[in-house]
């Protein structure tokens, strides 16, 4: 217990010695939802309705913490692996999956505050306004940033370099953005991409904002929420596995 207390502490350290790390994951999504929120502040509301950025701005904690905490998490693991503090922690009697698990309680601590501070943007000063629980939407950032940290660390063990780390955004990353219901609801797509968004867990995530917003929280929104969580357990299982073949 006390090596993985001593593994905690240390990516831990690491990580508030590395301000501009912890800025991107925890500013940078306020800074691009305010940015959302002017861009669509004069966008005329018709009688009755809700503006646009009530709409996607909430979608916008389905997104955001996926993509950020994928790009930190590949970039940070990688540098670890690269300078060989990976391999000697392999030497010791921590396991990988305690390894791996020591980095997703940091960085899912992370995720934690990122949500936090986004909901109470959203949903305080930019004034959007939903009739669903909150807490089911804090839970679907906090499950998304998640999944963004898994992908990351699995992610990281097919990269050599960190810019090949960041290559592998528009595979990951990517598609599931012009998939996820953001742009066209998905049940309106031809229906081969329906099909595939269907399997994407950013579309799961956005699925479960779509329930909050319109206050339908039920079961299939606790089925996308364990979708989500089960995915980050599979992905941090492959990632365990791939490490004495992959660490450099």
């Amino acid at each position: 217990m006390s090596s993985r207390l001593a593994t905690v502490r240390r990516i831990a350290a690491q990580l508030r010695a590395d301000p501009r790390t912890v800025a991107i994951v925890l500013v940078m999504p306020l800074v691009l939802v305010t940015l959302l929120y002017l861009v669509f502040l004069d966008v005329p509301v018709p009688p009755g309705g809700r503006s646009v950025f009530d709409r996607i701005g909430p979608v916008m904690l389905a997104v955001l913490p996926m993509l950020l905490m994928f790009i930190v998490t590949s970039v940070t693991m990688l540098r670890e692996r690269r300078s060989g503090t990976l391999e000697r922690l392999l030497t010791t009697p921590l396991s990988r999956w305690n390894l791996l698990a020591s980095y997703g309680a940091v960085f899912g601590m992370l995720s934690v505050v990122q949500a936090l501070l986004l909901g109470l943007l959203i949903l305080g000063p930019l004034g959007v306004e939903i009739d669903g629980p909150p807490a089911v939407l804090l839970l679907v950032a906090l499950l998304d940033g998640l999944v963004g940290v898994a992908f990351g660390l699995l992610a990281s063990a097919f990269a050599r370099t960190e810019f090949q780390a960041v290559q592998f955004m528009p595979v990951f990353i990517g598609p599931q953005l012009l998939l996820c219901g953001l742009f066209v609801p998905t049940d309106l797509m031809p229906d081969a991409l329906g099909l595939i968004a269907a399997c994407l867990p950013m579309t799961w995530a956005v699925d479960a904002v779509g329930d909050v917003l319109a206050d339908s929280v039920g079961p299939g929104t606790v089925v996308d929420l364990g979708l989500l969580a089960a995915l980050v357990l599979v992905f941090l299982f492959v990632a365990s596995r791939s490490m004495p073949r992959q660490t450099r």
